[in-house]
């Protein structure tokens, strides 16, 4: 639950920036948080504490954000392809 809060909390934090390498630093922070998140989801669900489909489809769109995030990253870097 910490790290899913801390990572839109520190998204919020991202987008009050006071300069591109804060947003940065905040971003990679957002990254961490998610993939923590990522972690904690299959974990519980490998134990089997979380057994219905809810747990799939939250994992999904964790990574997705991952994605996005990890996009935004490389972008604001100027480290594009």
């Amino acid at each position: 639950m910490r790290s899913v809060t801390s990572s839109g909390a520190n998204y919020e934090e991202a987008c009050s920036a006071e300069s591109k390498a804060d947003f940065i630093h905040k971003m990679h922070i957002v990254l961490k948080e998610l993939r923590e998140s990522s972690y904690w989801l299959k974990l519980l669900h490998k134990a089997e504490i979380i057994t219905n489909e809810e747990p799939s489809s939250i994992l999904t769109e964790t990574e997705e954000l991952i994605k996005i995030v990890a996009k935004s990253v490389i972008t604001s870097k100027g480290l594009r392809k």
